[in-house]
């Protein structure tokens, strides 16, 4: 028997299909009949979700205004305990742009070509405001350049959910899931990372509408933001060399990489020209740092000191191979080939779980893939729950190390707390791999497997948009 395609089926009520959303619809008369009839309304899905996305950015910049009001002068206690810190103000000032320096030619800066274009234009745009509406100053720049960027952040984050529900046609109320999540209330703004979030989300959906030379621009244009969305491409050759139309999909494999490598050229060619010292600074300095904040190796090294040495690229790299060949051994082996999110999400996972630095705001790389591969609120809420504990930890952290003499977090708390956001990301990991094994528990999936059993030759050559994300 073949598998249904998941656009065959009416669109999924989650009331119906999440078991701890049937439970708490309850309160409202309980989960939607089977017979009903669902008329189209203005209140879509997904304009439903896009609702909550601006409601819960619009808590997060409110929950920004401690720190907002003063223009986040100094990194003193009050801004970590009141959990507001962002990068975004204290990077206009300390990397040039608020002397109208320019990134990259003029200063040095620490993050991949794209992003420093969007910040550097960012700059361009808060200066004008700033120039019409004042008042002068460094700080006021700042503020003007926080609110610039919160704004490109809310654009991306509707982008993200929009793409997220429409990843899955029949399930366009998934999108509410990254709506309505904690992890986009309190990370939204504290760095740039909802840009490649929205591109890696579009590769995603490109992909799925077999528009693959669509899905390797995004990708090249996400991995010239943040390197991670780069890692599209392993699970997608993967599930290539499971597929029964194994050249076809390799062509098409070899054109989304092909065009994500002229994308990414594209952009950093001309300043690895014209700067190249400015351009080799992110390399640089990923290269040479140690272990920092947030990483398993940062909290390795307060429980167990000494373990590891100053330089740890070749456990970086060991564990790396080691998490690389489980993630193949389980594409390959599974029973049925596993979703694209699904390996995506395993594979953003392990880079989190063995880089050098785990910044709070990172959480959103797994969020919509998180969605896509687990879309079980219980599931969601388990691993964001631990990110919530680590989130509120990590500030309380380094209010203790600005300030010693009033400690509030000890070394091992904080490295307790590390462990516990390990263990949330590892929740939803063993949930996937348990849906990748047992592919009748995948909620995604329509009820009916096939396992292991060409398609006719006539059915090869279906579009991959027929196919489950």
């Amino acid at each position: 028997m073949t598998r249904p395609r998941p656009n065959d089926a009416g669109p999924v009520a989650p009331s119906r299909d999440d078991p701890l959303v049937g439970a708490a619809s309850q309160w409202v008369g309980g989960p939607i009949g089977r017979r009903a009839v669902l008329r189209r309304r203005w209140w879509s899905p997904i304009r439903i979700a896009l609702a909550v996305t601006a409601a819960v950015l619009a808590l997060g910049f409110l929950a920004d205004q401690p720190c907002r009001a003063d223009g986040w002068a100094d990194r003193d206690t009050a801004m970590w305990t009141a959990a507001c810190y962002s990068d975004v103000p204290f990077l206009y000032r300390e990397r040039g742009f608020a002397d109208g320096l320019f990134a990259y030619w003029d200063t040095q800066l620490e993050y991949p070509v794209l992003t420093g274009a969007l910040m550097q234009g960012s700059a361009y745009v808060a200066q004008a405001l700033q120039d019409v509406f004042g008042p002068a100053g460094a700080i006021a720049g700042s503020v003007w350049f926080f609110d610039v960027t919160a704004v490109l952040m809310a654009l991306s984050a509707a982008v993200v959910v929009i793409a997220t529900a429409r990843t899955v046609p029949r399930r366009p109320w998934d999108g509410l899931l990254v709506a309505a999540s904690p992890v986009l209330l309190l990370s939204a703004n504290v760095n740039w990372d909802l840009f490649a979030v929205m591109l890696c989300s579009l590769a995603i959906v490109a992909w799925t509408r077999d528009r693959p030379v669509a899905a390797g621009l995004l990708i090249g244009l996400g991995a010239a933001a943040k390197l991670y969305p780069a890692l599209l491409l392993g699970p997608m050759l993967l599930l290539a060399l499971r597929s029964p139309d194994r050249r076809g999909e390799l062509g098409s494999v070899a054109a989304a990489t092909s065009a994500a490598v002229v994308a990414w050229t594209a952009v950093n060619l001309p300043v690895a020209v014209w700067a190249p010292s400015g351009w080799r600074a992110f390399f640089e300095f990923n290269r040479d740092r140690g272990a920092d904040f947030g990483s398993t190796w940062f909290a390795v090294d307060i429980l167990e000191p000494g373990l590891l040495p100053e330089r740890i690229d070749s456990f970086v790299v060991g564990s790396a191979v080691v998490l690389l060949v489980a993630i193949c051994g389980l594409a390959l082996l599974a029973p049925s080939p596993p979703r694209l999110v699904q390996l995506t999400f395993l594979a953003v996972a392990a880079f989190l779980l063995v880089n050098k630095v785990w910044s709070p705001q990172y959480a959103l790389w797994l969020l919509p893939l998180a969605v896509l591969a687990r879309p079980r609120v219980r599931d969601l809420a388990i691993w964001q729950a631990a990110e919530v504990v680590y989130f509120v930890v990590v500030w309380r952290y380094l209010a203790t190390l600005y300030d010693p003499a009033d400690p509030m977090v000890s070394d091992r708390t904080y490295a307790l707390a590390i462990l516990l956001r390990i263990a949330g990301v590892l929740w939803i990991a063993a949930m996937v791999v348990r849906d990748m094994m047992r592919p009748e528990l995948d909620p995604v999936r329509p009820v009916t497997v096939t396992v292991r059993r060409p398609a006719p030759a006539r059915a090869r050559h279906r579009r991959r948009g027929a196919a489950p994300a």
